[in-house]
């Protein structure tokens, strides 16, 4: 497999490409493209087509491709376009031509550093994860490849699930699909193209709609995006969690859209809102349920304080009365959610990391996992909160922050059997790695109010001083370095170093060693193309399917196991003295099996051993060896069945 990135490139493309103009294209016909706020809340918009896309595409006889997507984005582009025309124009002032421009560099610049972390972590264009869930998930991206359906009814399949949330699967299958690149390939374009594009647009969508538009905002918001190793980086290594990682990278679009609909004015705006809402809603949804409840969550905290606070500031019996009407039923609304998502006890078994206070400490930080501090960074929140106690308007800045802090510090910082946290975080597996990813999408804005506050005192000082254009110039160009700055800060170092590890290819990986992989790699030499191949998920060698475009009996570890299945697992070793184990064979059309040895991903010498009879084989009349790779990656031929 080539090493060079330039076969990344065309992927990437396709997938930034995804990510961005299906949204924009909805988002210039329905509210113009005056506002960077609007166009930056692009990328959950296009999740929600592209989603949508892919479920509507089998119901209409279509395969997944470009075509599906096209008509949903002019479909939706048109409705958007009618709804414009049916409630009327908004009179929102533009974003100004200078916010524009140094918005965009800024993006720009934050998806060059965010793409050259991943680069870096990835250590190759197609490494892989050599994680647990890397399994289903590169395999999912290949059955939605070769079936031509990537349906979030038809997904799950892999594993025996009757619906999974396609968001993420979407993305790396088109671009697999339309540029011919490896599966691998692609999940990492899929995955390069999420966190630096769509993660720092989402950012700006929300800081510039809690905030302003301001240019110190924008620039402020989108280099902050690049420096928090909580996320996307810890997703991109934990678990690995990549449909909670799309769902997180356009989580703060979704909330930024909460805010809109809170401070829209007129029936015109509040119904513009109101659809936005739940496109918003639909595309952080299919991306990953717990983004969605995330959304849900830090929209109620930010409702809670707006509506409180306009009570506060202009009270009226009217205005108390809605207030604690509309609060009641968002209290509803989420009890009811916090019900029905609640997970299962075999799946939110997660022990908590630290201590009560230290929990506190990471959340209020932004730097959770025990990751060093970014002294640029801490400084910005300290900033930000004084501004917000100097000015309680303010306040709603920090809802966000303040839910994702209670959450994390519950599920990392509290005793497992409490009751609180086994209410508050169950829906997320009481797993403090998805909710310590939760706090820099809700802490940036402090973080950016901060920076912006900081800008606005040297301003002062400067004007004081009648400093000429160069120097301020200069200033600012240094400030804008320093913010920046917090993309290669110690934080971001340790947690890329411990990400890289996650990645790479060598005979000791615990997924796929090197030399497995060059065995994969050589099925389309070593097999024929309706091959279907027998072996244990647990070792990788269910990584045939998406690696050497072969059929596999298991694409994931998990999943309903027949009678005819269990047996091979159990007894294939025994081929030659069993004959059942030949009658089995037959029944499952199995033709070849490989054995990669009993290491399995997670270097456990207890898990796996319900498929022992797949270890260890021997050539034999029934097993004939066809090909090798060192010591432990064996492809055997069954013959004489």
């Amino acid at each position: 497999m080539s090493d060079s990135w330039w076969v990344i490139v065309m992927p990437l493309i396709i997938s930034v490409v995804a990510l961005v103009v299906p949204g924009i294209a909805v988002l210039a016909a329905g509210w113009g493209v005056r506002r960077l706020r609007i166009l930056t809340l692009a990328p959950v918009v296009s999740i929600a087509i592209l989603a949508v896309a892919a479920i509507a595409a089998p119901l209409a006889g279509l395969a997944w491709s470009i075509l599906p997507v096209a008509i949903v984005t002019v479909v939706a582009a048109a409705a958007a376009f009618g709804l414009r025309r049916w409630v009327g124009r908004e009179t929102e002032a533009p974003t100004s031509g200078r916010t524009a421009l140094w918005g965009s560099l800024s993006l720009i610049g934050a998806g060059v550093v965010i793409a050259l972390q991943l680069a870096w972590v990835f250590g190759g264009p197609a490494h892989i994860s050599q994680t647990f869930d890397a399994i289903v998930h590169l395999n999912t991206v290949a059955f939605a490849v070769d079936t031509g359906d990537a349906s979030a009814f038809h997904i799950g399949l892999t594993s025996d699930i009757g619906f999974y949330p396609n968001g993420w699967h979407t993305v790396a299958a088109l671009a697999a699909q339309v540029t011919g690149a490896s599966v691998p390939v692609a999940v990492n374009a899929a995955n390069i193209a999420l966190a630096a594009v769509a993660w720092p647009m989402s950012v700006v969508a929300l800081s510039t709609v809690l905030l302003s538009e301001r240019t110190a905002v924008v620039v402020s918001a989108a280099a902050l995006s690049t420096g928090f190793g909580a996320f996307p980086l810890l997703l991109m290594f934990f678990g690995v969690l990549y449909p909670n990682a799309m769902g997180y990278a356009v989580l703060p679009g979704g909330v930024a859209v909460v805010v809109h609909l809170l401070r829209a004015t007129g029936s015109a705006a509040r119904v513009r809102a109101a659809v936005l809402l739940l496109v918003a809603a639909a595309g952080v949804g299919l991306a990953h349920p717990n983004a969605f409840l995330s959304m849900a969550a830090l929209g109620a905290g930010i409702a809670v304080v707006e509506l409180v606070g306009r009570a506060v500031r202009h009270p009226s019996r009217r205005r108390w009365m809605s207030t604690t009407a509309i609060l009641l039923a968002l209290f509803v609304v989420l009890g009811v959610l916090w019900r029905v998502m609640r997970t299962n006890a075999e799946m939110s078994i997660w022990a908590p990391w630290q201590t009560t206070a230290r929990a506190v400490g990471e959340a209020l930080l932004l730097s959770p996992g025990g990751y060093t501090i970014t002294l640029t960074v801490s400084v910005m929140i300290a900033v930000g909160v004084f501004a917000i106690v100097r000015r309680p308007r303010l306040l709603v800045v920090a809802a966000p922050m303040a839910v994702a802090t209670v959450l994390f510090v519950v599920a990392s910082g509290t005793a497992g059997g409490n009751a609180l946290r086994e209410f508050l975080t169950n829906p997320w597996y009481n797993d403090s790695y998805r909710l310590a990813a939760l706090l820099p999408a809700a802490g940036i804005p402090v973080a950016v109010l901060g920076a912006v506050t900081i800008a606005d005192a040297v301003a002062r000082v400067l004007a004081r001083a009648r400093a000429g254009r160069v120097l301020r110039v200069a200033v600012a160009g240094v400030g804008v370095l320093a913010v920046f700055s917090v993309g290669v800060s110690p934080n971001i170092l340790r947690t890329a170093a411990d990400a890289r590890g996650a990645y790479a290819l060598d005979a000791t990986s615990p997924l796929l060693t090197s030399n497995e992989e060059a065995l994969l790699e050589r099925l389309p030499e070593t097999t024929p193309a309706d091959a279907v191949i027998a072996g244990s998920p647990w070792t990788g060698a269910s990584l045939a399917y998406a690696i050497g475009d072969r059929e596999v009996l298991r694409k994931h570890v998990f999943g309903a196991i027949g009678t005819d299945e269990e047996y091979l697992d159990n007894r294939l070793s025994a081929i030659d003295s069993d004959p059942r184990v030949c009658e089995v064979v037959d029944r499952l059309g199995v033709d070849y099996v490989l054995d990669f040895g009993a290491q399995n991903v997670w270097n456990n010498p207890g898990v796996g051993l319900e498929r022992q009879g797949l270890y260890n084989l021997s050539p034999s009349e029934h097993l004939v060896l066809v090909d090798s790779e060192g010591p432990s990656a064996r492809l055997f031929k069954i013959e004489g069945c």
